[in-house]
């Protein structure tokens, strides 16, 4: 096993190699899948080895709406007769398949990403997995007295296909397996197998929070996989900490812990009842003081680790203000299609986070992206060498997993070069079509503008938020769903409107162009029950979605969540009139 240095190691020298790299991660993908069926009607007209130059002008750019037929016969097991038995998608043995954080246009199910046992794949992986880890050691050195990691993850919503393989978040896909083999590495976690395993999101996080307060002494760092989850379990505790200081004080979890192994095992890590711990939290959370809740909690505590770049940085304001003092690290870019860049200097804020694009992971094409129109600029890549600081790209990728020029559906701002890697920020998530009028950034701007003013006009708080432009009525009409926390319907529904007087100012050109010319209604505001974003993860996680990896949308696409969200409407304010 390599020592943190020669991981971190591997990596520079990876950088300082890049071009070379590249080219050598395109050529041992195409040495052994140029003939699989998706790949052999672009290629199969030309000699080996394919260089690089040919791949990308007879291999289409390609979506997941471009594998989903060859996906959807790998899952069933039911595959289309007519052609012959070469391998769809890679000739690696398949293992299972990954959730996708994305969903399809047209239902809330999750899409479903191969996952192939392939040795070059595992490679690139590991090195990018094992340097994340290096990094982290590097800035906080294992301690031998404070060692133990509240860490909220799930291992959870596993299914099977009807040909008999496994699906699961590719967070959870380590945690399978042989208990000796693969928990040992987990042995640092608070809470034991049982909770990672259950089923029932609240309760795991309940029976987390629970783990961790028993073990608040030796907590080392809290880590959850977005910052999303860490809002979710403040909010948790805020709401249930004397239920919490119940449990310490009986030695045993709250009736609603209805999961046996669950419960059995919290009791074991309770280790009996805990009254001296119990008084000491009890008398932290009844001042009702959350700022700076994570060090009075957890006095030897010395990081927080999630995302808060991309969707997650409108958490990060208050998650700083849980943390306080306690550092609030940055989290890697690590899509289910494969790992694309690491995290270097894990202490900056997401508005800083750089992340170096790894050679060896996959072979990337950037394709230059206009802000201003919130579209692609045609269809030619430039690779590696070719990209240029300070202008915006969309992630291509070919990988060892079976995609092939592949739109990762992310857009990037290149600000630099690692030795020769470029340098990125994470954007947003790319616009699926030329219709959308706004873009999740625009989206994100307004409503951080409209934060403020309602923070201050009416000490009122956004709790969550997201938008539907329907395209079907004529003009098109923007609906944007918000739940906001301390706000009285009754006596403030016109104040709110007034708040939310300015806040198309920021949805960009395109929609004001559109605006003015009448194209488009007037904006809807449509105010939902409280929890009515609980309750959509709650349905997500029913219909398929990994609760670990659940990112609430922004730019909503399919109806059924639109119809959701609907049900939820307490009342729908229009910038023009009042309806309610």
């Amino acid at each position: 096993m390599m020592t943190d240095e020669e991981i971190l190691k591997k990596l520079e020298d990876s950088t300082k190699n890049a071009a070379r790299n590249q080219l050598e991660t395109l050529q041992s993908i195409l040495e052994r899948q140029t003939g699989v069926r998706y790949l052999r009607p672009y290629l199969s007209a030309y000699s080996k080895p394919v260089d690089a130059a040919t791949y990308k002008r007879a291999v289409p750019l390609s979506c997941y709406d471009d594998y989903a037929d060859l996906i959807n016969q790998l899952a069933s097991g039911h595959f289309d007769h007519d052609q012959d038995d070469q391998p769809l998608l890679s000739v690696d043995p398949l293992a299972c398949f990954f959730y996708s954080s994305g969903t399809s246009s047209s239902s809330m199910k999750p899409k479903l990403i191969p996952y192939y046992d392939s040795a070059l794949s595992k490679a690139a992986s590991q090195i990018a997995h094992q340097g994340s880890g290096a990094i982290l050691r590097r800035l906080f050195p294992p301690k031998h007295d404070v060692n133990k990691i509240l860490c909220f993850i799930y291992a959870d919503n596993i299914t099977t296909t009807k040909s008999g393989f496994k699906v699961m978040a590719a967070s959870a896909f380590p945690l399978q397996g042989s208990r000796n083999k693969n928990w040992s590495q987990l042995s640092r976690f608070s809470s034991p197998r049982e909770v990672i395993i259950g089923s029932n999101m609240q309760q795991q996080i309940y029976c987390h929070l629970l783990c961790g307060l028993r073990n608040s002494e030796i907590i080392d760092g809290i880590i959850t996989p977005y910052g999303i989850g860490l809002i979710r379990v403040f909010s948790l505790l805020e709401s249930n900490w004397e239920k919490l200081c119940d449990d310490l004080e009986n030695g045993y979890p709250c009736l609603d812990v209805t999961e046996v192994a669950m419960r059995d095992s919290v009791i074991e890590v309770l280790g009996g009842p805990q009254p001296d711990l119990s008084k000491r939290i009890r008398s932290i959370c009844r001042e009702s003081d959350w700022g700076g809740i994570v060090s009075k909690l957890w006095p030897n505590i010395r990081y927080v680790k999630c995302i808060t770049t991309g969707s997650m940085n409108q958490y990060y304001s208050k998650i700083k203000y849980y943390a306080r003092e306690v550092p609030v690290l940055g989290g890697d870019y690590f899509a289910s299609e494969c790992c694309v860049g690491i995290n270097l200097d894990l202490a900056q804020p997401p508005e800083k986070t750089r992340f170096v694009m790894l050679p060896t992971a996959a072979y990337f094409e950037f394709l230059p992206f206009d802000m201003e129109r919130s579209e692609v600029v045609g269809e030619e890549t430039v690779d590696f060498s070719g990209v240029e600081i300070g202008k915006m790209y969309e992630v291509i990728v070919t990988t060892y997993r079976g995609f092939y020029r592949y739109r990762l559906g992310d857009i990037v701002k290149v600000v630099g070069f690692y030795n020769y890697s470029p340098q990125v920020e994470f954007v947003m998530r790319a616009p699926k079509s030329s219709f959308e009028m706004i873009t999740e950034r625009n989206l994100m701007s307004a409503m951080e503008s409209l934060q403020m003013v309602l923070r201050n006009v009416m000490a009122a708080e956004i709790v969550e938020f997201a938008s539907f432009m329907n395209l079907d009525v004529s003009p098109k009409k923007l609906m944007l769903f918000v739940e906001v926390r301390g706000m009285e319907l009754q006596d403030s529904v016109a104040d709110f409107r007034r708040c939310c007087s300015s806040l198309e100012d920021a949805f960009g050109s395109i929609y004001k162009v559109q605006k003015d010319r009448g194209e488009i209604s007037p904006l809807l505001i449509s105010i939902v029950k409280p929890g009515s974003f609980d309750r959509l993860l709650q349905v997500a996680i029913e219909t398929g979605a990994p609760a670990s990896q659940y990112k609430p949308p922004k730019i909503i696409r399919n109806h059924e969540t639109v119809a959701f969200m609907e049900g939820c409407s307490l009342l729908t304010v229009s910038l023009d009139s009042l309806d309610g």
